[in-house]
């Protein structure tokens, strides 16, 4: 765009001088700035009609000050200055400037009008900087953007920079991080180079060093940047003296800026971004080396390199190694390093540890080992407590096979260490111990009854549960649900549905096999053997098949409105037609098979297996309410299963020398043999219909029984607790309009558990301070877990403060177990002791309504905005 040509300048300024002046104006004066000189050889030949023009030479100012204060008050008058004054205090016209109007013809003029910026002599000395900035149209709408914003020299660097830097906003923050995100080789970092290119580089490097504190002189490096500002930020979260050596990238009174910097660039979206910057530090200063000599509570802190979760790590993986294990201070610390920024990239070792040390915990609570003499209570004691311990085995092996998919080769072989101890303290003290126990106190009752008195048999689950239902029943048989999964399951359908649930458990039939555990839950008086050509056992109930092409006529027999469905089949159907199978039935059997039909592929896959199942039953109950209106559902399994991970010892083996070809079916826990045989080895347990020319026999505790092939891990059949306890979920929908629900509704409906401050003072007077927060309900029946963000903001809503997570998740109906300390850093920034800041306490999903409270802050130490230039 040139500049305006003499012609149109002299035809402008004759249209505002005949102008209608202004309420008591008797006169116009119009101060013409040139400060590039641009038309300093033309002023001469300029004559207008009804003013004079003036030239300042810069010696004659007391003349012409004296000429339109004194000489001449009615006169209209161009004054042109071809020159700038960098002070106020300087210019001797300035008060006849502040009631005269300006008037610019230069380039830069003009875009500064497009932009909308004041015509200042400061701003306009800045755009003649930027010409070669300013030349295209684009970048200038990008800096027209933050226009309102700018009306000082810095405010206008900062605006270019961040055009440059392609930002919506235009702070020092997001400048830094830009520029860092584009590489730490200037040469190949094509932001930086685009400051280069429009003479912004100088500029970036004074804001750096008054935000920062880094200097360099004319050595000014990027990577160097980096690790000062880390560094330095490091400080905030550990000693000075672990930096040791390291001093000249640190600078103490930039400490607030540089940790609000890369907290700030840790919680935002683009955080992945600053992991290649942390590793860089981390190499050039040799961090892993010096961390790797300090304790796992002076690094538990500090969250900003991705090598202190890994030393972390390492340190606790190594005592857990050598049987060192603190319960308590362990869980403090990964309590408190889930809250961090950098926890996902290690979730998988943080979380299994987590569960590894639920499992220690239980150990110490049950360290006396199982000791109980009467069966009835160790099955009531393993479904109110025991059963926990199966839940942290599967739990620790999900997170397992997380850190095999993660192949961080430093922890790899660690977490190995851990999977043993695991192995150990589940599969030999708990399994082994709880096993004998049962085995000790149950085998004579197995032997003479097949079952233990004053439980409930699965045999009897049609009559006691379908039959006598006053409404219509769903029934969701899912193969190999064990009872610690159902609990699971019962725990998300009062979280995450309107409903009555209760979770009970009954003795499955030996052997705990699908065919006979089938069977035993479909209607019948009598239940019997049919020994197939092939040498297997079929089930009867009342003389019919009960495989399952035959289990719906086995049901109509009972109730001819009952009919016997595959959620396979039916999950792809369209709702009509999935509707129309369920039409006019009193009794709806719906069998899932998830976890058994995934061990038949492998053992591993068992435990995903169970995640993905109770997802498919929470899906299918969905269905059942949503699309049937069914209110009234039951879920239970054929029978449960042992599983571990370990390959196991001879000694947990036993083969079948002693049968001489007595049997009839077997499999790893369960052999069914021509009656008078005494296998050795094994242990007699009661078969249905006996006397019928069959007896029934299972390995002791966990004993499997030798057969080719695999499948060794993954075993039932047996008469473990694991296997035998069978779960029952008793499901009721409640409607709106059901008068139980509108009694109940308070302690029915869930809501997600609230946090609450505990600190009384309400006055800051640090920039780093700690307050104090509980988790005011457990989490249980109908209150879920939350995650809150907590930060402080002034009265406006602007941030003054970094963002603290609490992972509101605690069972314990202790409430001192459910308390939180969290510490705060506050932004460098202006504090005023008469202002009101708030503490935001904000639910992460953003579905609650914030709390609020009411804070002063009262700091001596303040921070200017940024004045360079």
């Amino acid at each position: 765009m040139p500049n305006m040509d003499l012609d149109s300048i002299i035809q402008d300024l004759n249209r505002r001088f005949a102008a209608p002046l202004s309420e008591f104006y008797r006169r116009r004066i119009i101060f013409w700035y040139d400060e590039g000189k641009e038309f300093e050889d033309k002023i001469d030949e300029i004559e207008l009609s009804d003013a004079k023009v003036v030239k300042l030479t810069g010696s004659n100012t007391f003349e012409v000050k004296k000429l339109l204060s004194h000489d001449d008050m009615v006169g209209n008058y161009l004054v042109y200055r071809p020159f700038g004054i960098e002070k106020e205090d300087d210019d001797w016209l300035i008060n006849i400037e502040l009631y005269s109007e300006d008037f610019r013809a230069d380039l830069g003029s003009i875009w500064m009008d497009e932009m909308g910026l004041s015509a200042s002599p400061i701003l306009h000395r800045q755009v003649r900087q930027y010409k070669r900035f300013f030349s295209a149209k684009d970048r200038r709408a990008k800096v027209a953007a933050f226009a309102k914003n700018i009306a000082t020299a810095p405010q206008f660097h900062l605006a270019v920079m961040a055009a440059v830097c392609g930002l919506k906003d235009m702070q020092p923050n997001s400048i830094i991080r830009a520029v860092l995100k584009g590489g730490l080789d200037k040469d190949a970092n094509t932001v930086y180079q685009s400051l280069v290119n429009y003479n912004a580089q100088n500029p970036f490097w004074v804001m750096v060093a008054q935000a920062t504190g880094y200097k360099d002189g004319d050595d000014v490096n990027l990577g160097r940047l980096a690790i000062h500002i880390l560094l330095t930020a490091a400080t905030r979260t550990m000693r000075q003296e672990y930096l040791m050596g390291l001093d000249n990238f640190i600078s103490i009174p930039h400490q607030a800026y540089c940790y609000d910097f890369v907290s700030e660039w840790l919680h935002s979206e683009d955080a992945a971004r600053l992991y290649p910057v942390a590793r860089f530090v981390e190499n050039e200063t040799r961090l892993p080396q010096r961390f790797a000599k300090l304790s796992v509570s002076d690094l538990a802190d500090t969250e900003c390199f991705p090598c202190v979760n890994e030393i972390i790590l390492t340190k606790i993986m190594t005592e857990i190694g050598n049987q060192i294990i603190q319960v308590d201070a362990v869980t403090a610390v990964i309590e408190k390093r889930r809250t961090m920024a950098c926890y996902d990239e290690v979730s998988c070792y943080y979380d299994g540890i987590m569960q590894m040390m639920k499992m220690q915990s239980f150990f110490h609570d049950h360290s006396a080992g199982f000791h109980t003499v009467e069966p009835q209570k160790i099955w009531r004691d393993y479904t109110e407590d025991y059963y926990r311990m199966d839940t942290y085995y599967r739990k620790f092996h999900l997170c397992y096979i997380r850190c095999l998919k993660a192949s961080n080769i430093q922890l790899d072989d660690l977490f190995k260490q851990v999977v043993d101890q695991v192995e150990g303290l589940y599969s030999v003290w708990f399994l082994g111990g709880l096993a004998g126990n049962w085995t000790n106190a149950a085998g004579d009752e197995l032997a003479l009854k097949g079952h233990i008195d004053n439980v409930p048999l699965q045999e009897s689950f049609y009559s006691s549960k379908v039959k006598s239902a006053d409404s219509k029943v769903y029934v969701i048989v899912s193969d190999a649900l064990r009872y610690e999964v159902a609990a699971e399951i019962a725990q998300l359908l009062r979280q995450e549905t309107q409903s009555k649930v209760e979770l009970s458990s009954m003795m499955g039939i030996f052997p705990t096999i699908t065919p006979f555990g089938m069977a035993a839950l479909l209607p019948h008086r009598k239940l019997t053997v049919q020994e197939r050509p092939n040498g297997t056992l079929a089930v009867l109930a009342d003389e019919m098949s009960t495989d399952m092409p035959n289990r719906d006529k086995v049901l109509k027999a009972a109730n001819p409105n009952s009919v016997a469905l595959q959620y396979k089949n039916i999950i792809g159907l369209k709702r009509a037609d999935r509707q129309a199978l369920v039409k006019g039935m009193d009794v709806v059997y719906i069998y899932h098979d998830k976890i058994d039909e995934a061990a038949h592929t492998s053992d591993t896959s068992v435990f995903p297996a169970c995640e993905d199942a109770a997802q498919e039953i929470m899906n299918l109950v969905r269905i059942i309410v949503n699309e049937f209106g069914g209110t009234n559902i039951l879920i239970t399994a054929d029978h449960g299963f042992l599983y571990t991970y370990s390959p196991l010892s001879e000694d947990s083996k036993v083969g079948k020398d002693s049968w001489n070809g007595s049997d009839v079916e077997y499999g790893r826990r369960y052999a069914i043999f021509r009656e008078g045989t005494t296998p050795g080895y094994l242990m007699p347990v009661k078969f249905i219909g006996q006397p019928a020319g069959y007896e029934a026999y299972a390995p002791s505790e966990n004993i499997r029984i030798k057969m080719n092939g695999g499948g060794m891990n993954f075993v039932h059949g047996g008469i473990s607790l694991q296997e035998m306890v069978v779960p029952v979920i008793d499901y009721h929908f409640l409607r709106n309009d059901y008068k139980g629900y509108q009694r109940d509704k308070a302690s029915i409906d869930t809501k997600p558990v609230t946090v609450s401050l505990v600190s009384a003072n309400r006055k800051i007077s640090n920039m780093i301070f700690s307050l104090n927060f509980y988790q005011k309900e457990a989490v249980g029946t109908n209150r879920t877990a939350a995650t809150y963000l907590l930060y402080f903001t002034d009265a406006g809503g602007k941030t003054v403060s970094d963002t603290v997570k609490i992972i509101a998740d605690k069972t314990s109906s202790n409430a001192q177990d459910r308390s939180f300390r969290c510490t705060f850093n506050l932004k460098p920034l202006k504090y005023d002791n008469k202002d009101s800041y708030y503490l935001m306490i904000t639910d992460e999903t953003g579905l609650q309504m914030p709390a609020r409270e009411e804070f002063q802050i009262d700091i001596a130490f303040a921070v200017d905005e940024f004045d360079f230039f």
